[in-house]
């Protein structure tokens, strides 16, 4: 588990090896589950003949018993906290990959952003009509493109700013 909680800091996003990390997360995460499942029967059973008088076990065994009870028990403790590791493994890998996947759509936003208002004027000014006053100016072609380039450059300014670039 140790070495699984050192790749989740290591791997690089771009690898395919960062999608079977998570599969060997749940591996162990159910592996340390079906110990304490198998675990669980055996150590009642052990308690019992630990502790009970049985006239089929002498009391001088009764201790071996005792000392293999207390292995399954720390044993079963082991895998409850191998299995919360593993939760807790899979939790921090899961975040690393959401922070990753919100830097990205926020850069996707902030582009859509700038490009939504110049889409719309271009699409204005794109269209064939012929009583549009400003048609009909020299001037108009390039006011226009000062006007894209302080709304796209007034945006970049703005994102900056405010710490999202």
């Amino acid at each position: 588990m140790e070495t699984l909680g050192d790749q989740i800091f290591h791997t690089d996003p771009n690898q395919a090896k960062e999608r079977g990390l998570i599969e060997d997360i749940l591996t162990a995460k159910s592996t340390a589950l079906r110990i304490r499942r198998i675990l669980g029967p055996q150590r009642d059973l052990l308690n019992r003949l630990a502790r009970d008088d049985y006239a089929v076990i002498p009391a001088r065994t009764r201790i071996y018993f005792r000392d293999v009870y207390d292995h399954l028990l720390r044993v079963a403790d082991l895998a409850e906290s191998m299995r919360d590791l593993a939760s807790s493994t899979m939790e921090t890998h899961l975040t690393l990959v959401n922070n990753r996947m919100n830097e990205v759509m926020k850069v996707l936003t902030i582009i859509s952003t700038i490009f939504i208002p110049l889409s719309f004027l271009a699409g204005v000014y794109g269209m064939n009509f012929e009583f549009m006053p400003e048609l009909h100016h020299a001037w108009t072609y390039p006011a226009l493109w000062v006007v894209f380039l302080s709304i796209g450059g007034g945006m970049l300014w703005m994102f900056r700013r405010r710490g999202w670039l």
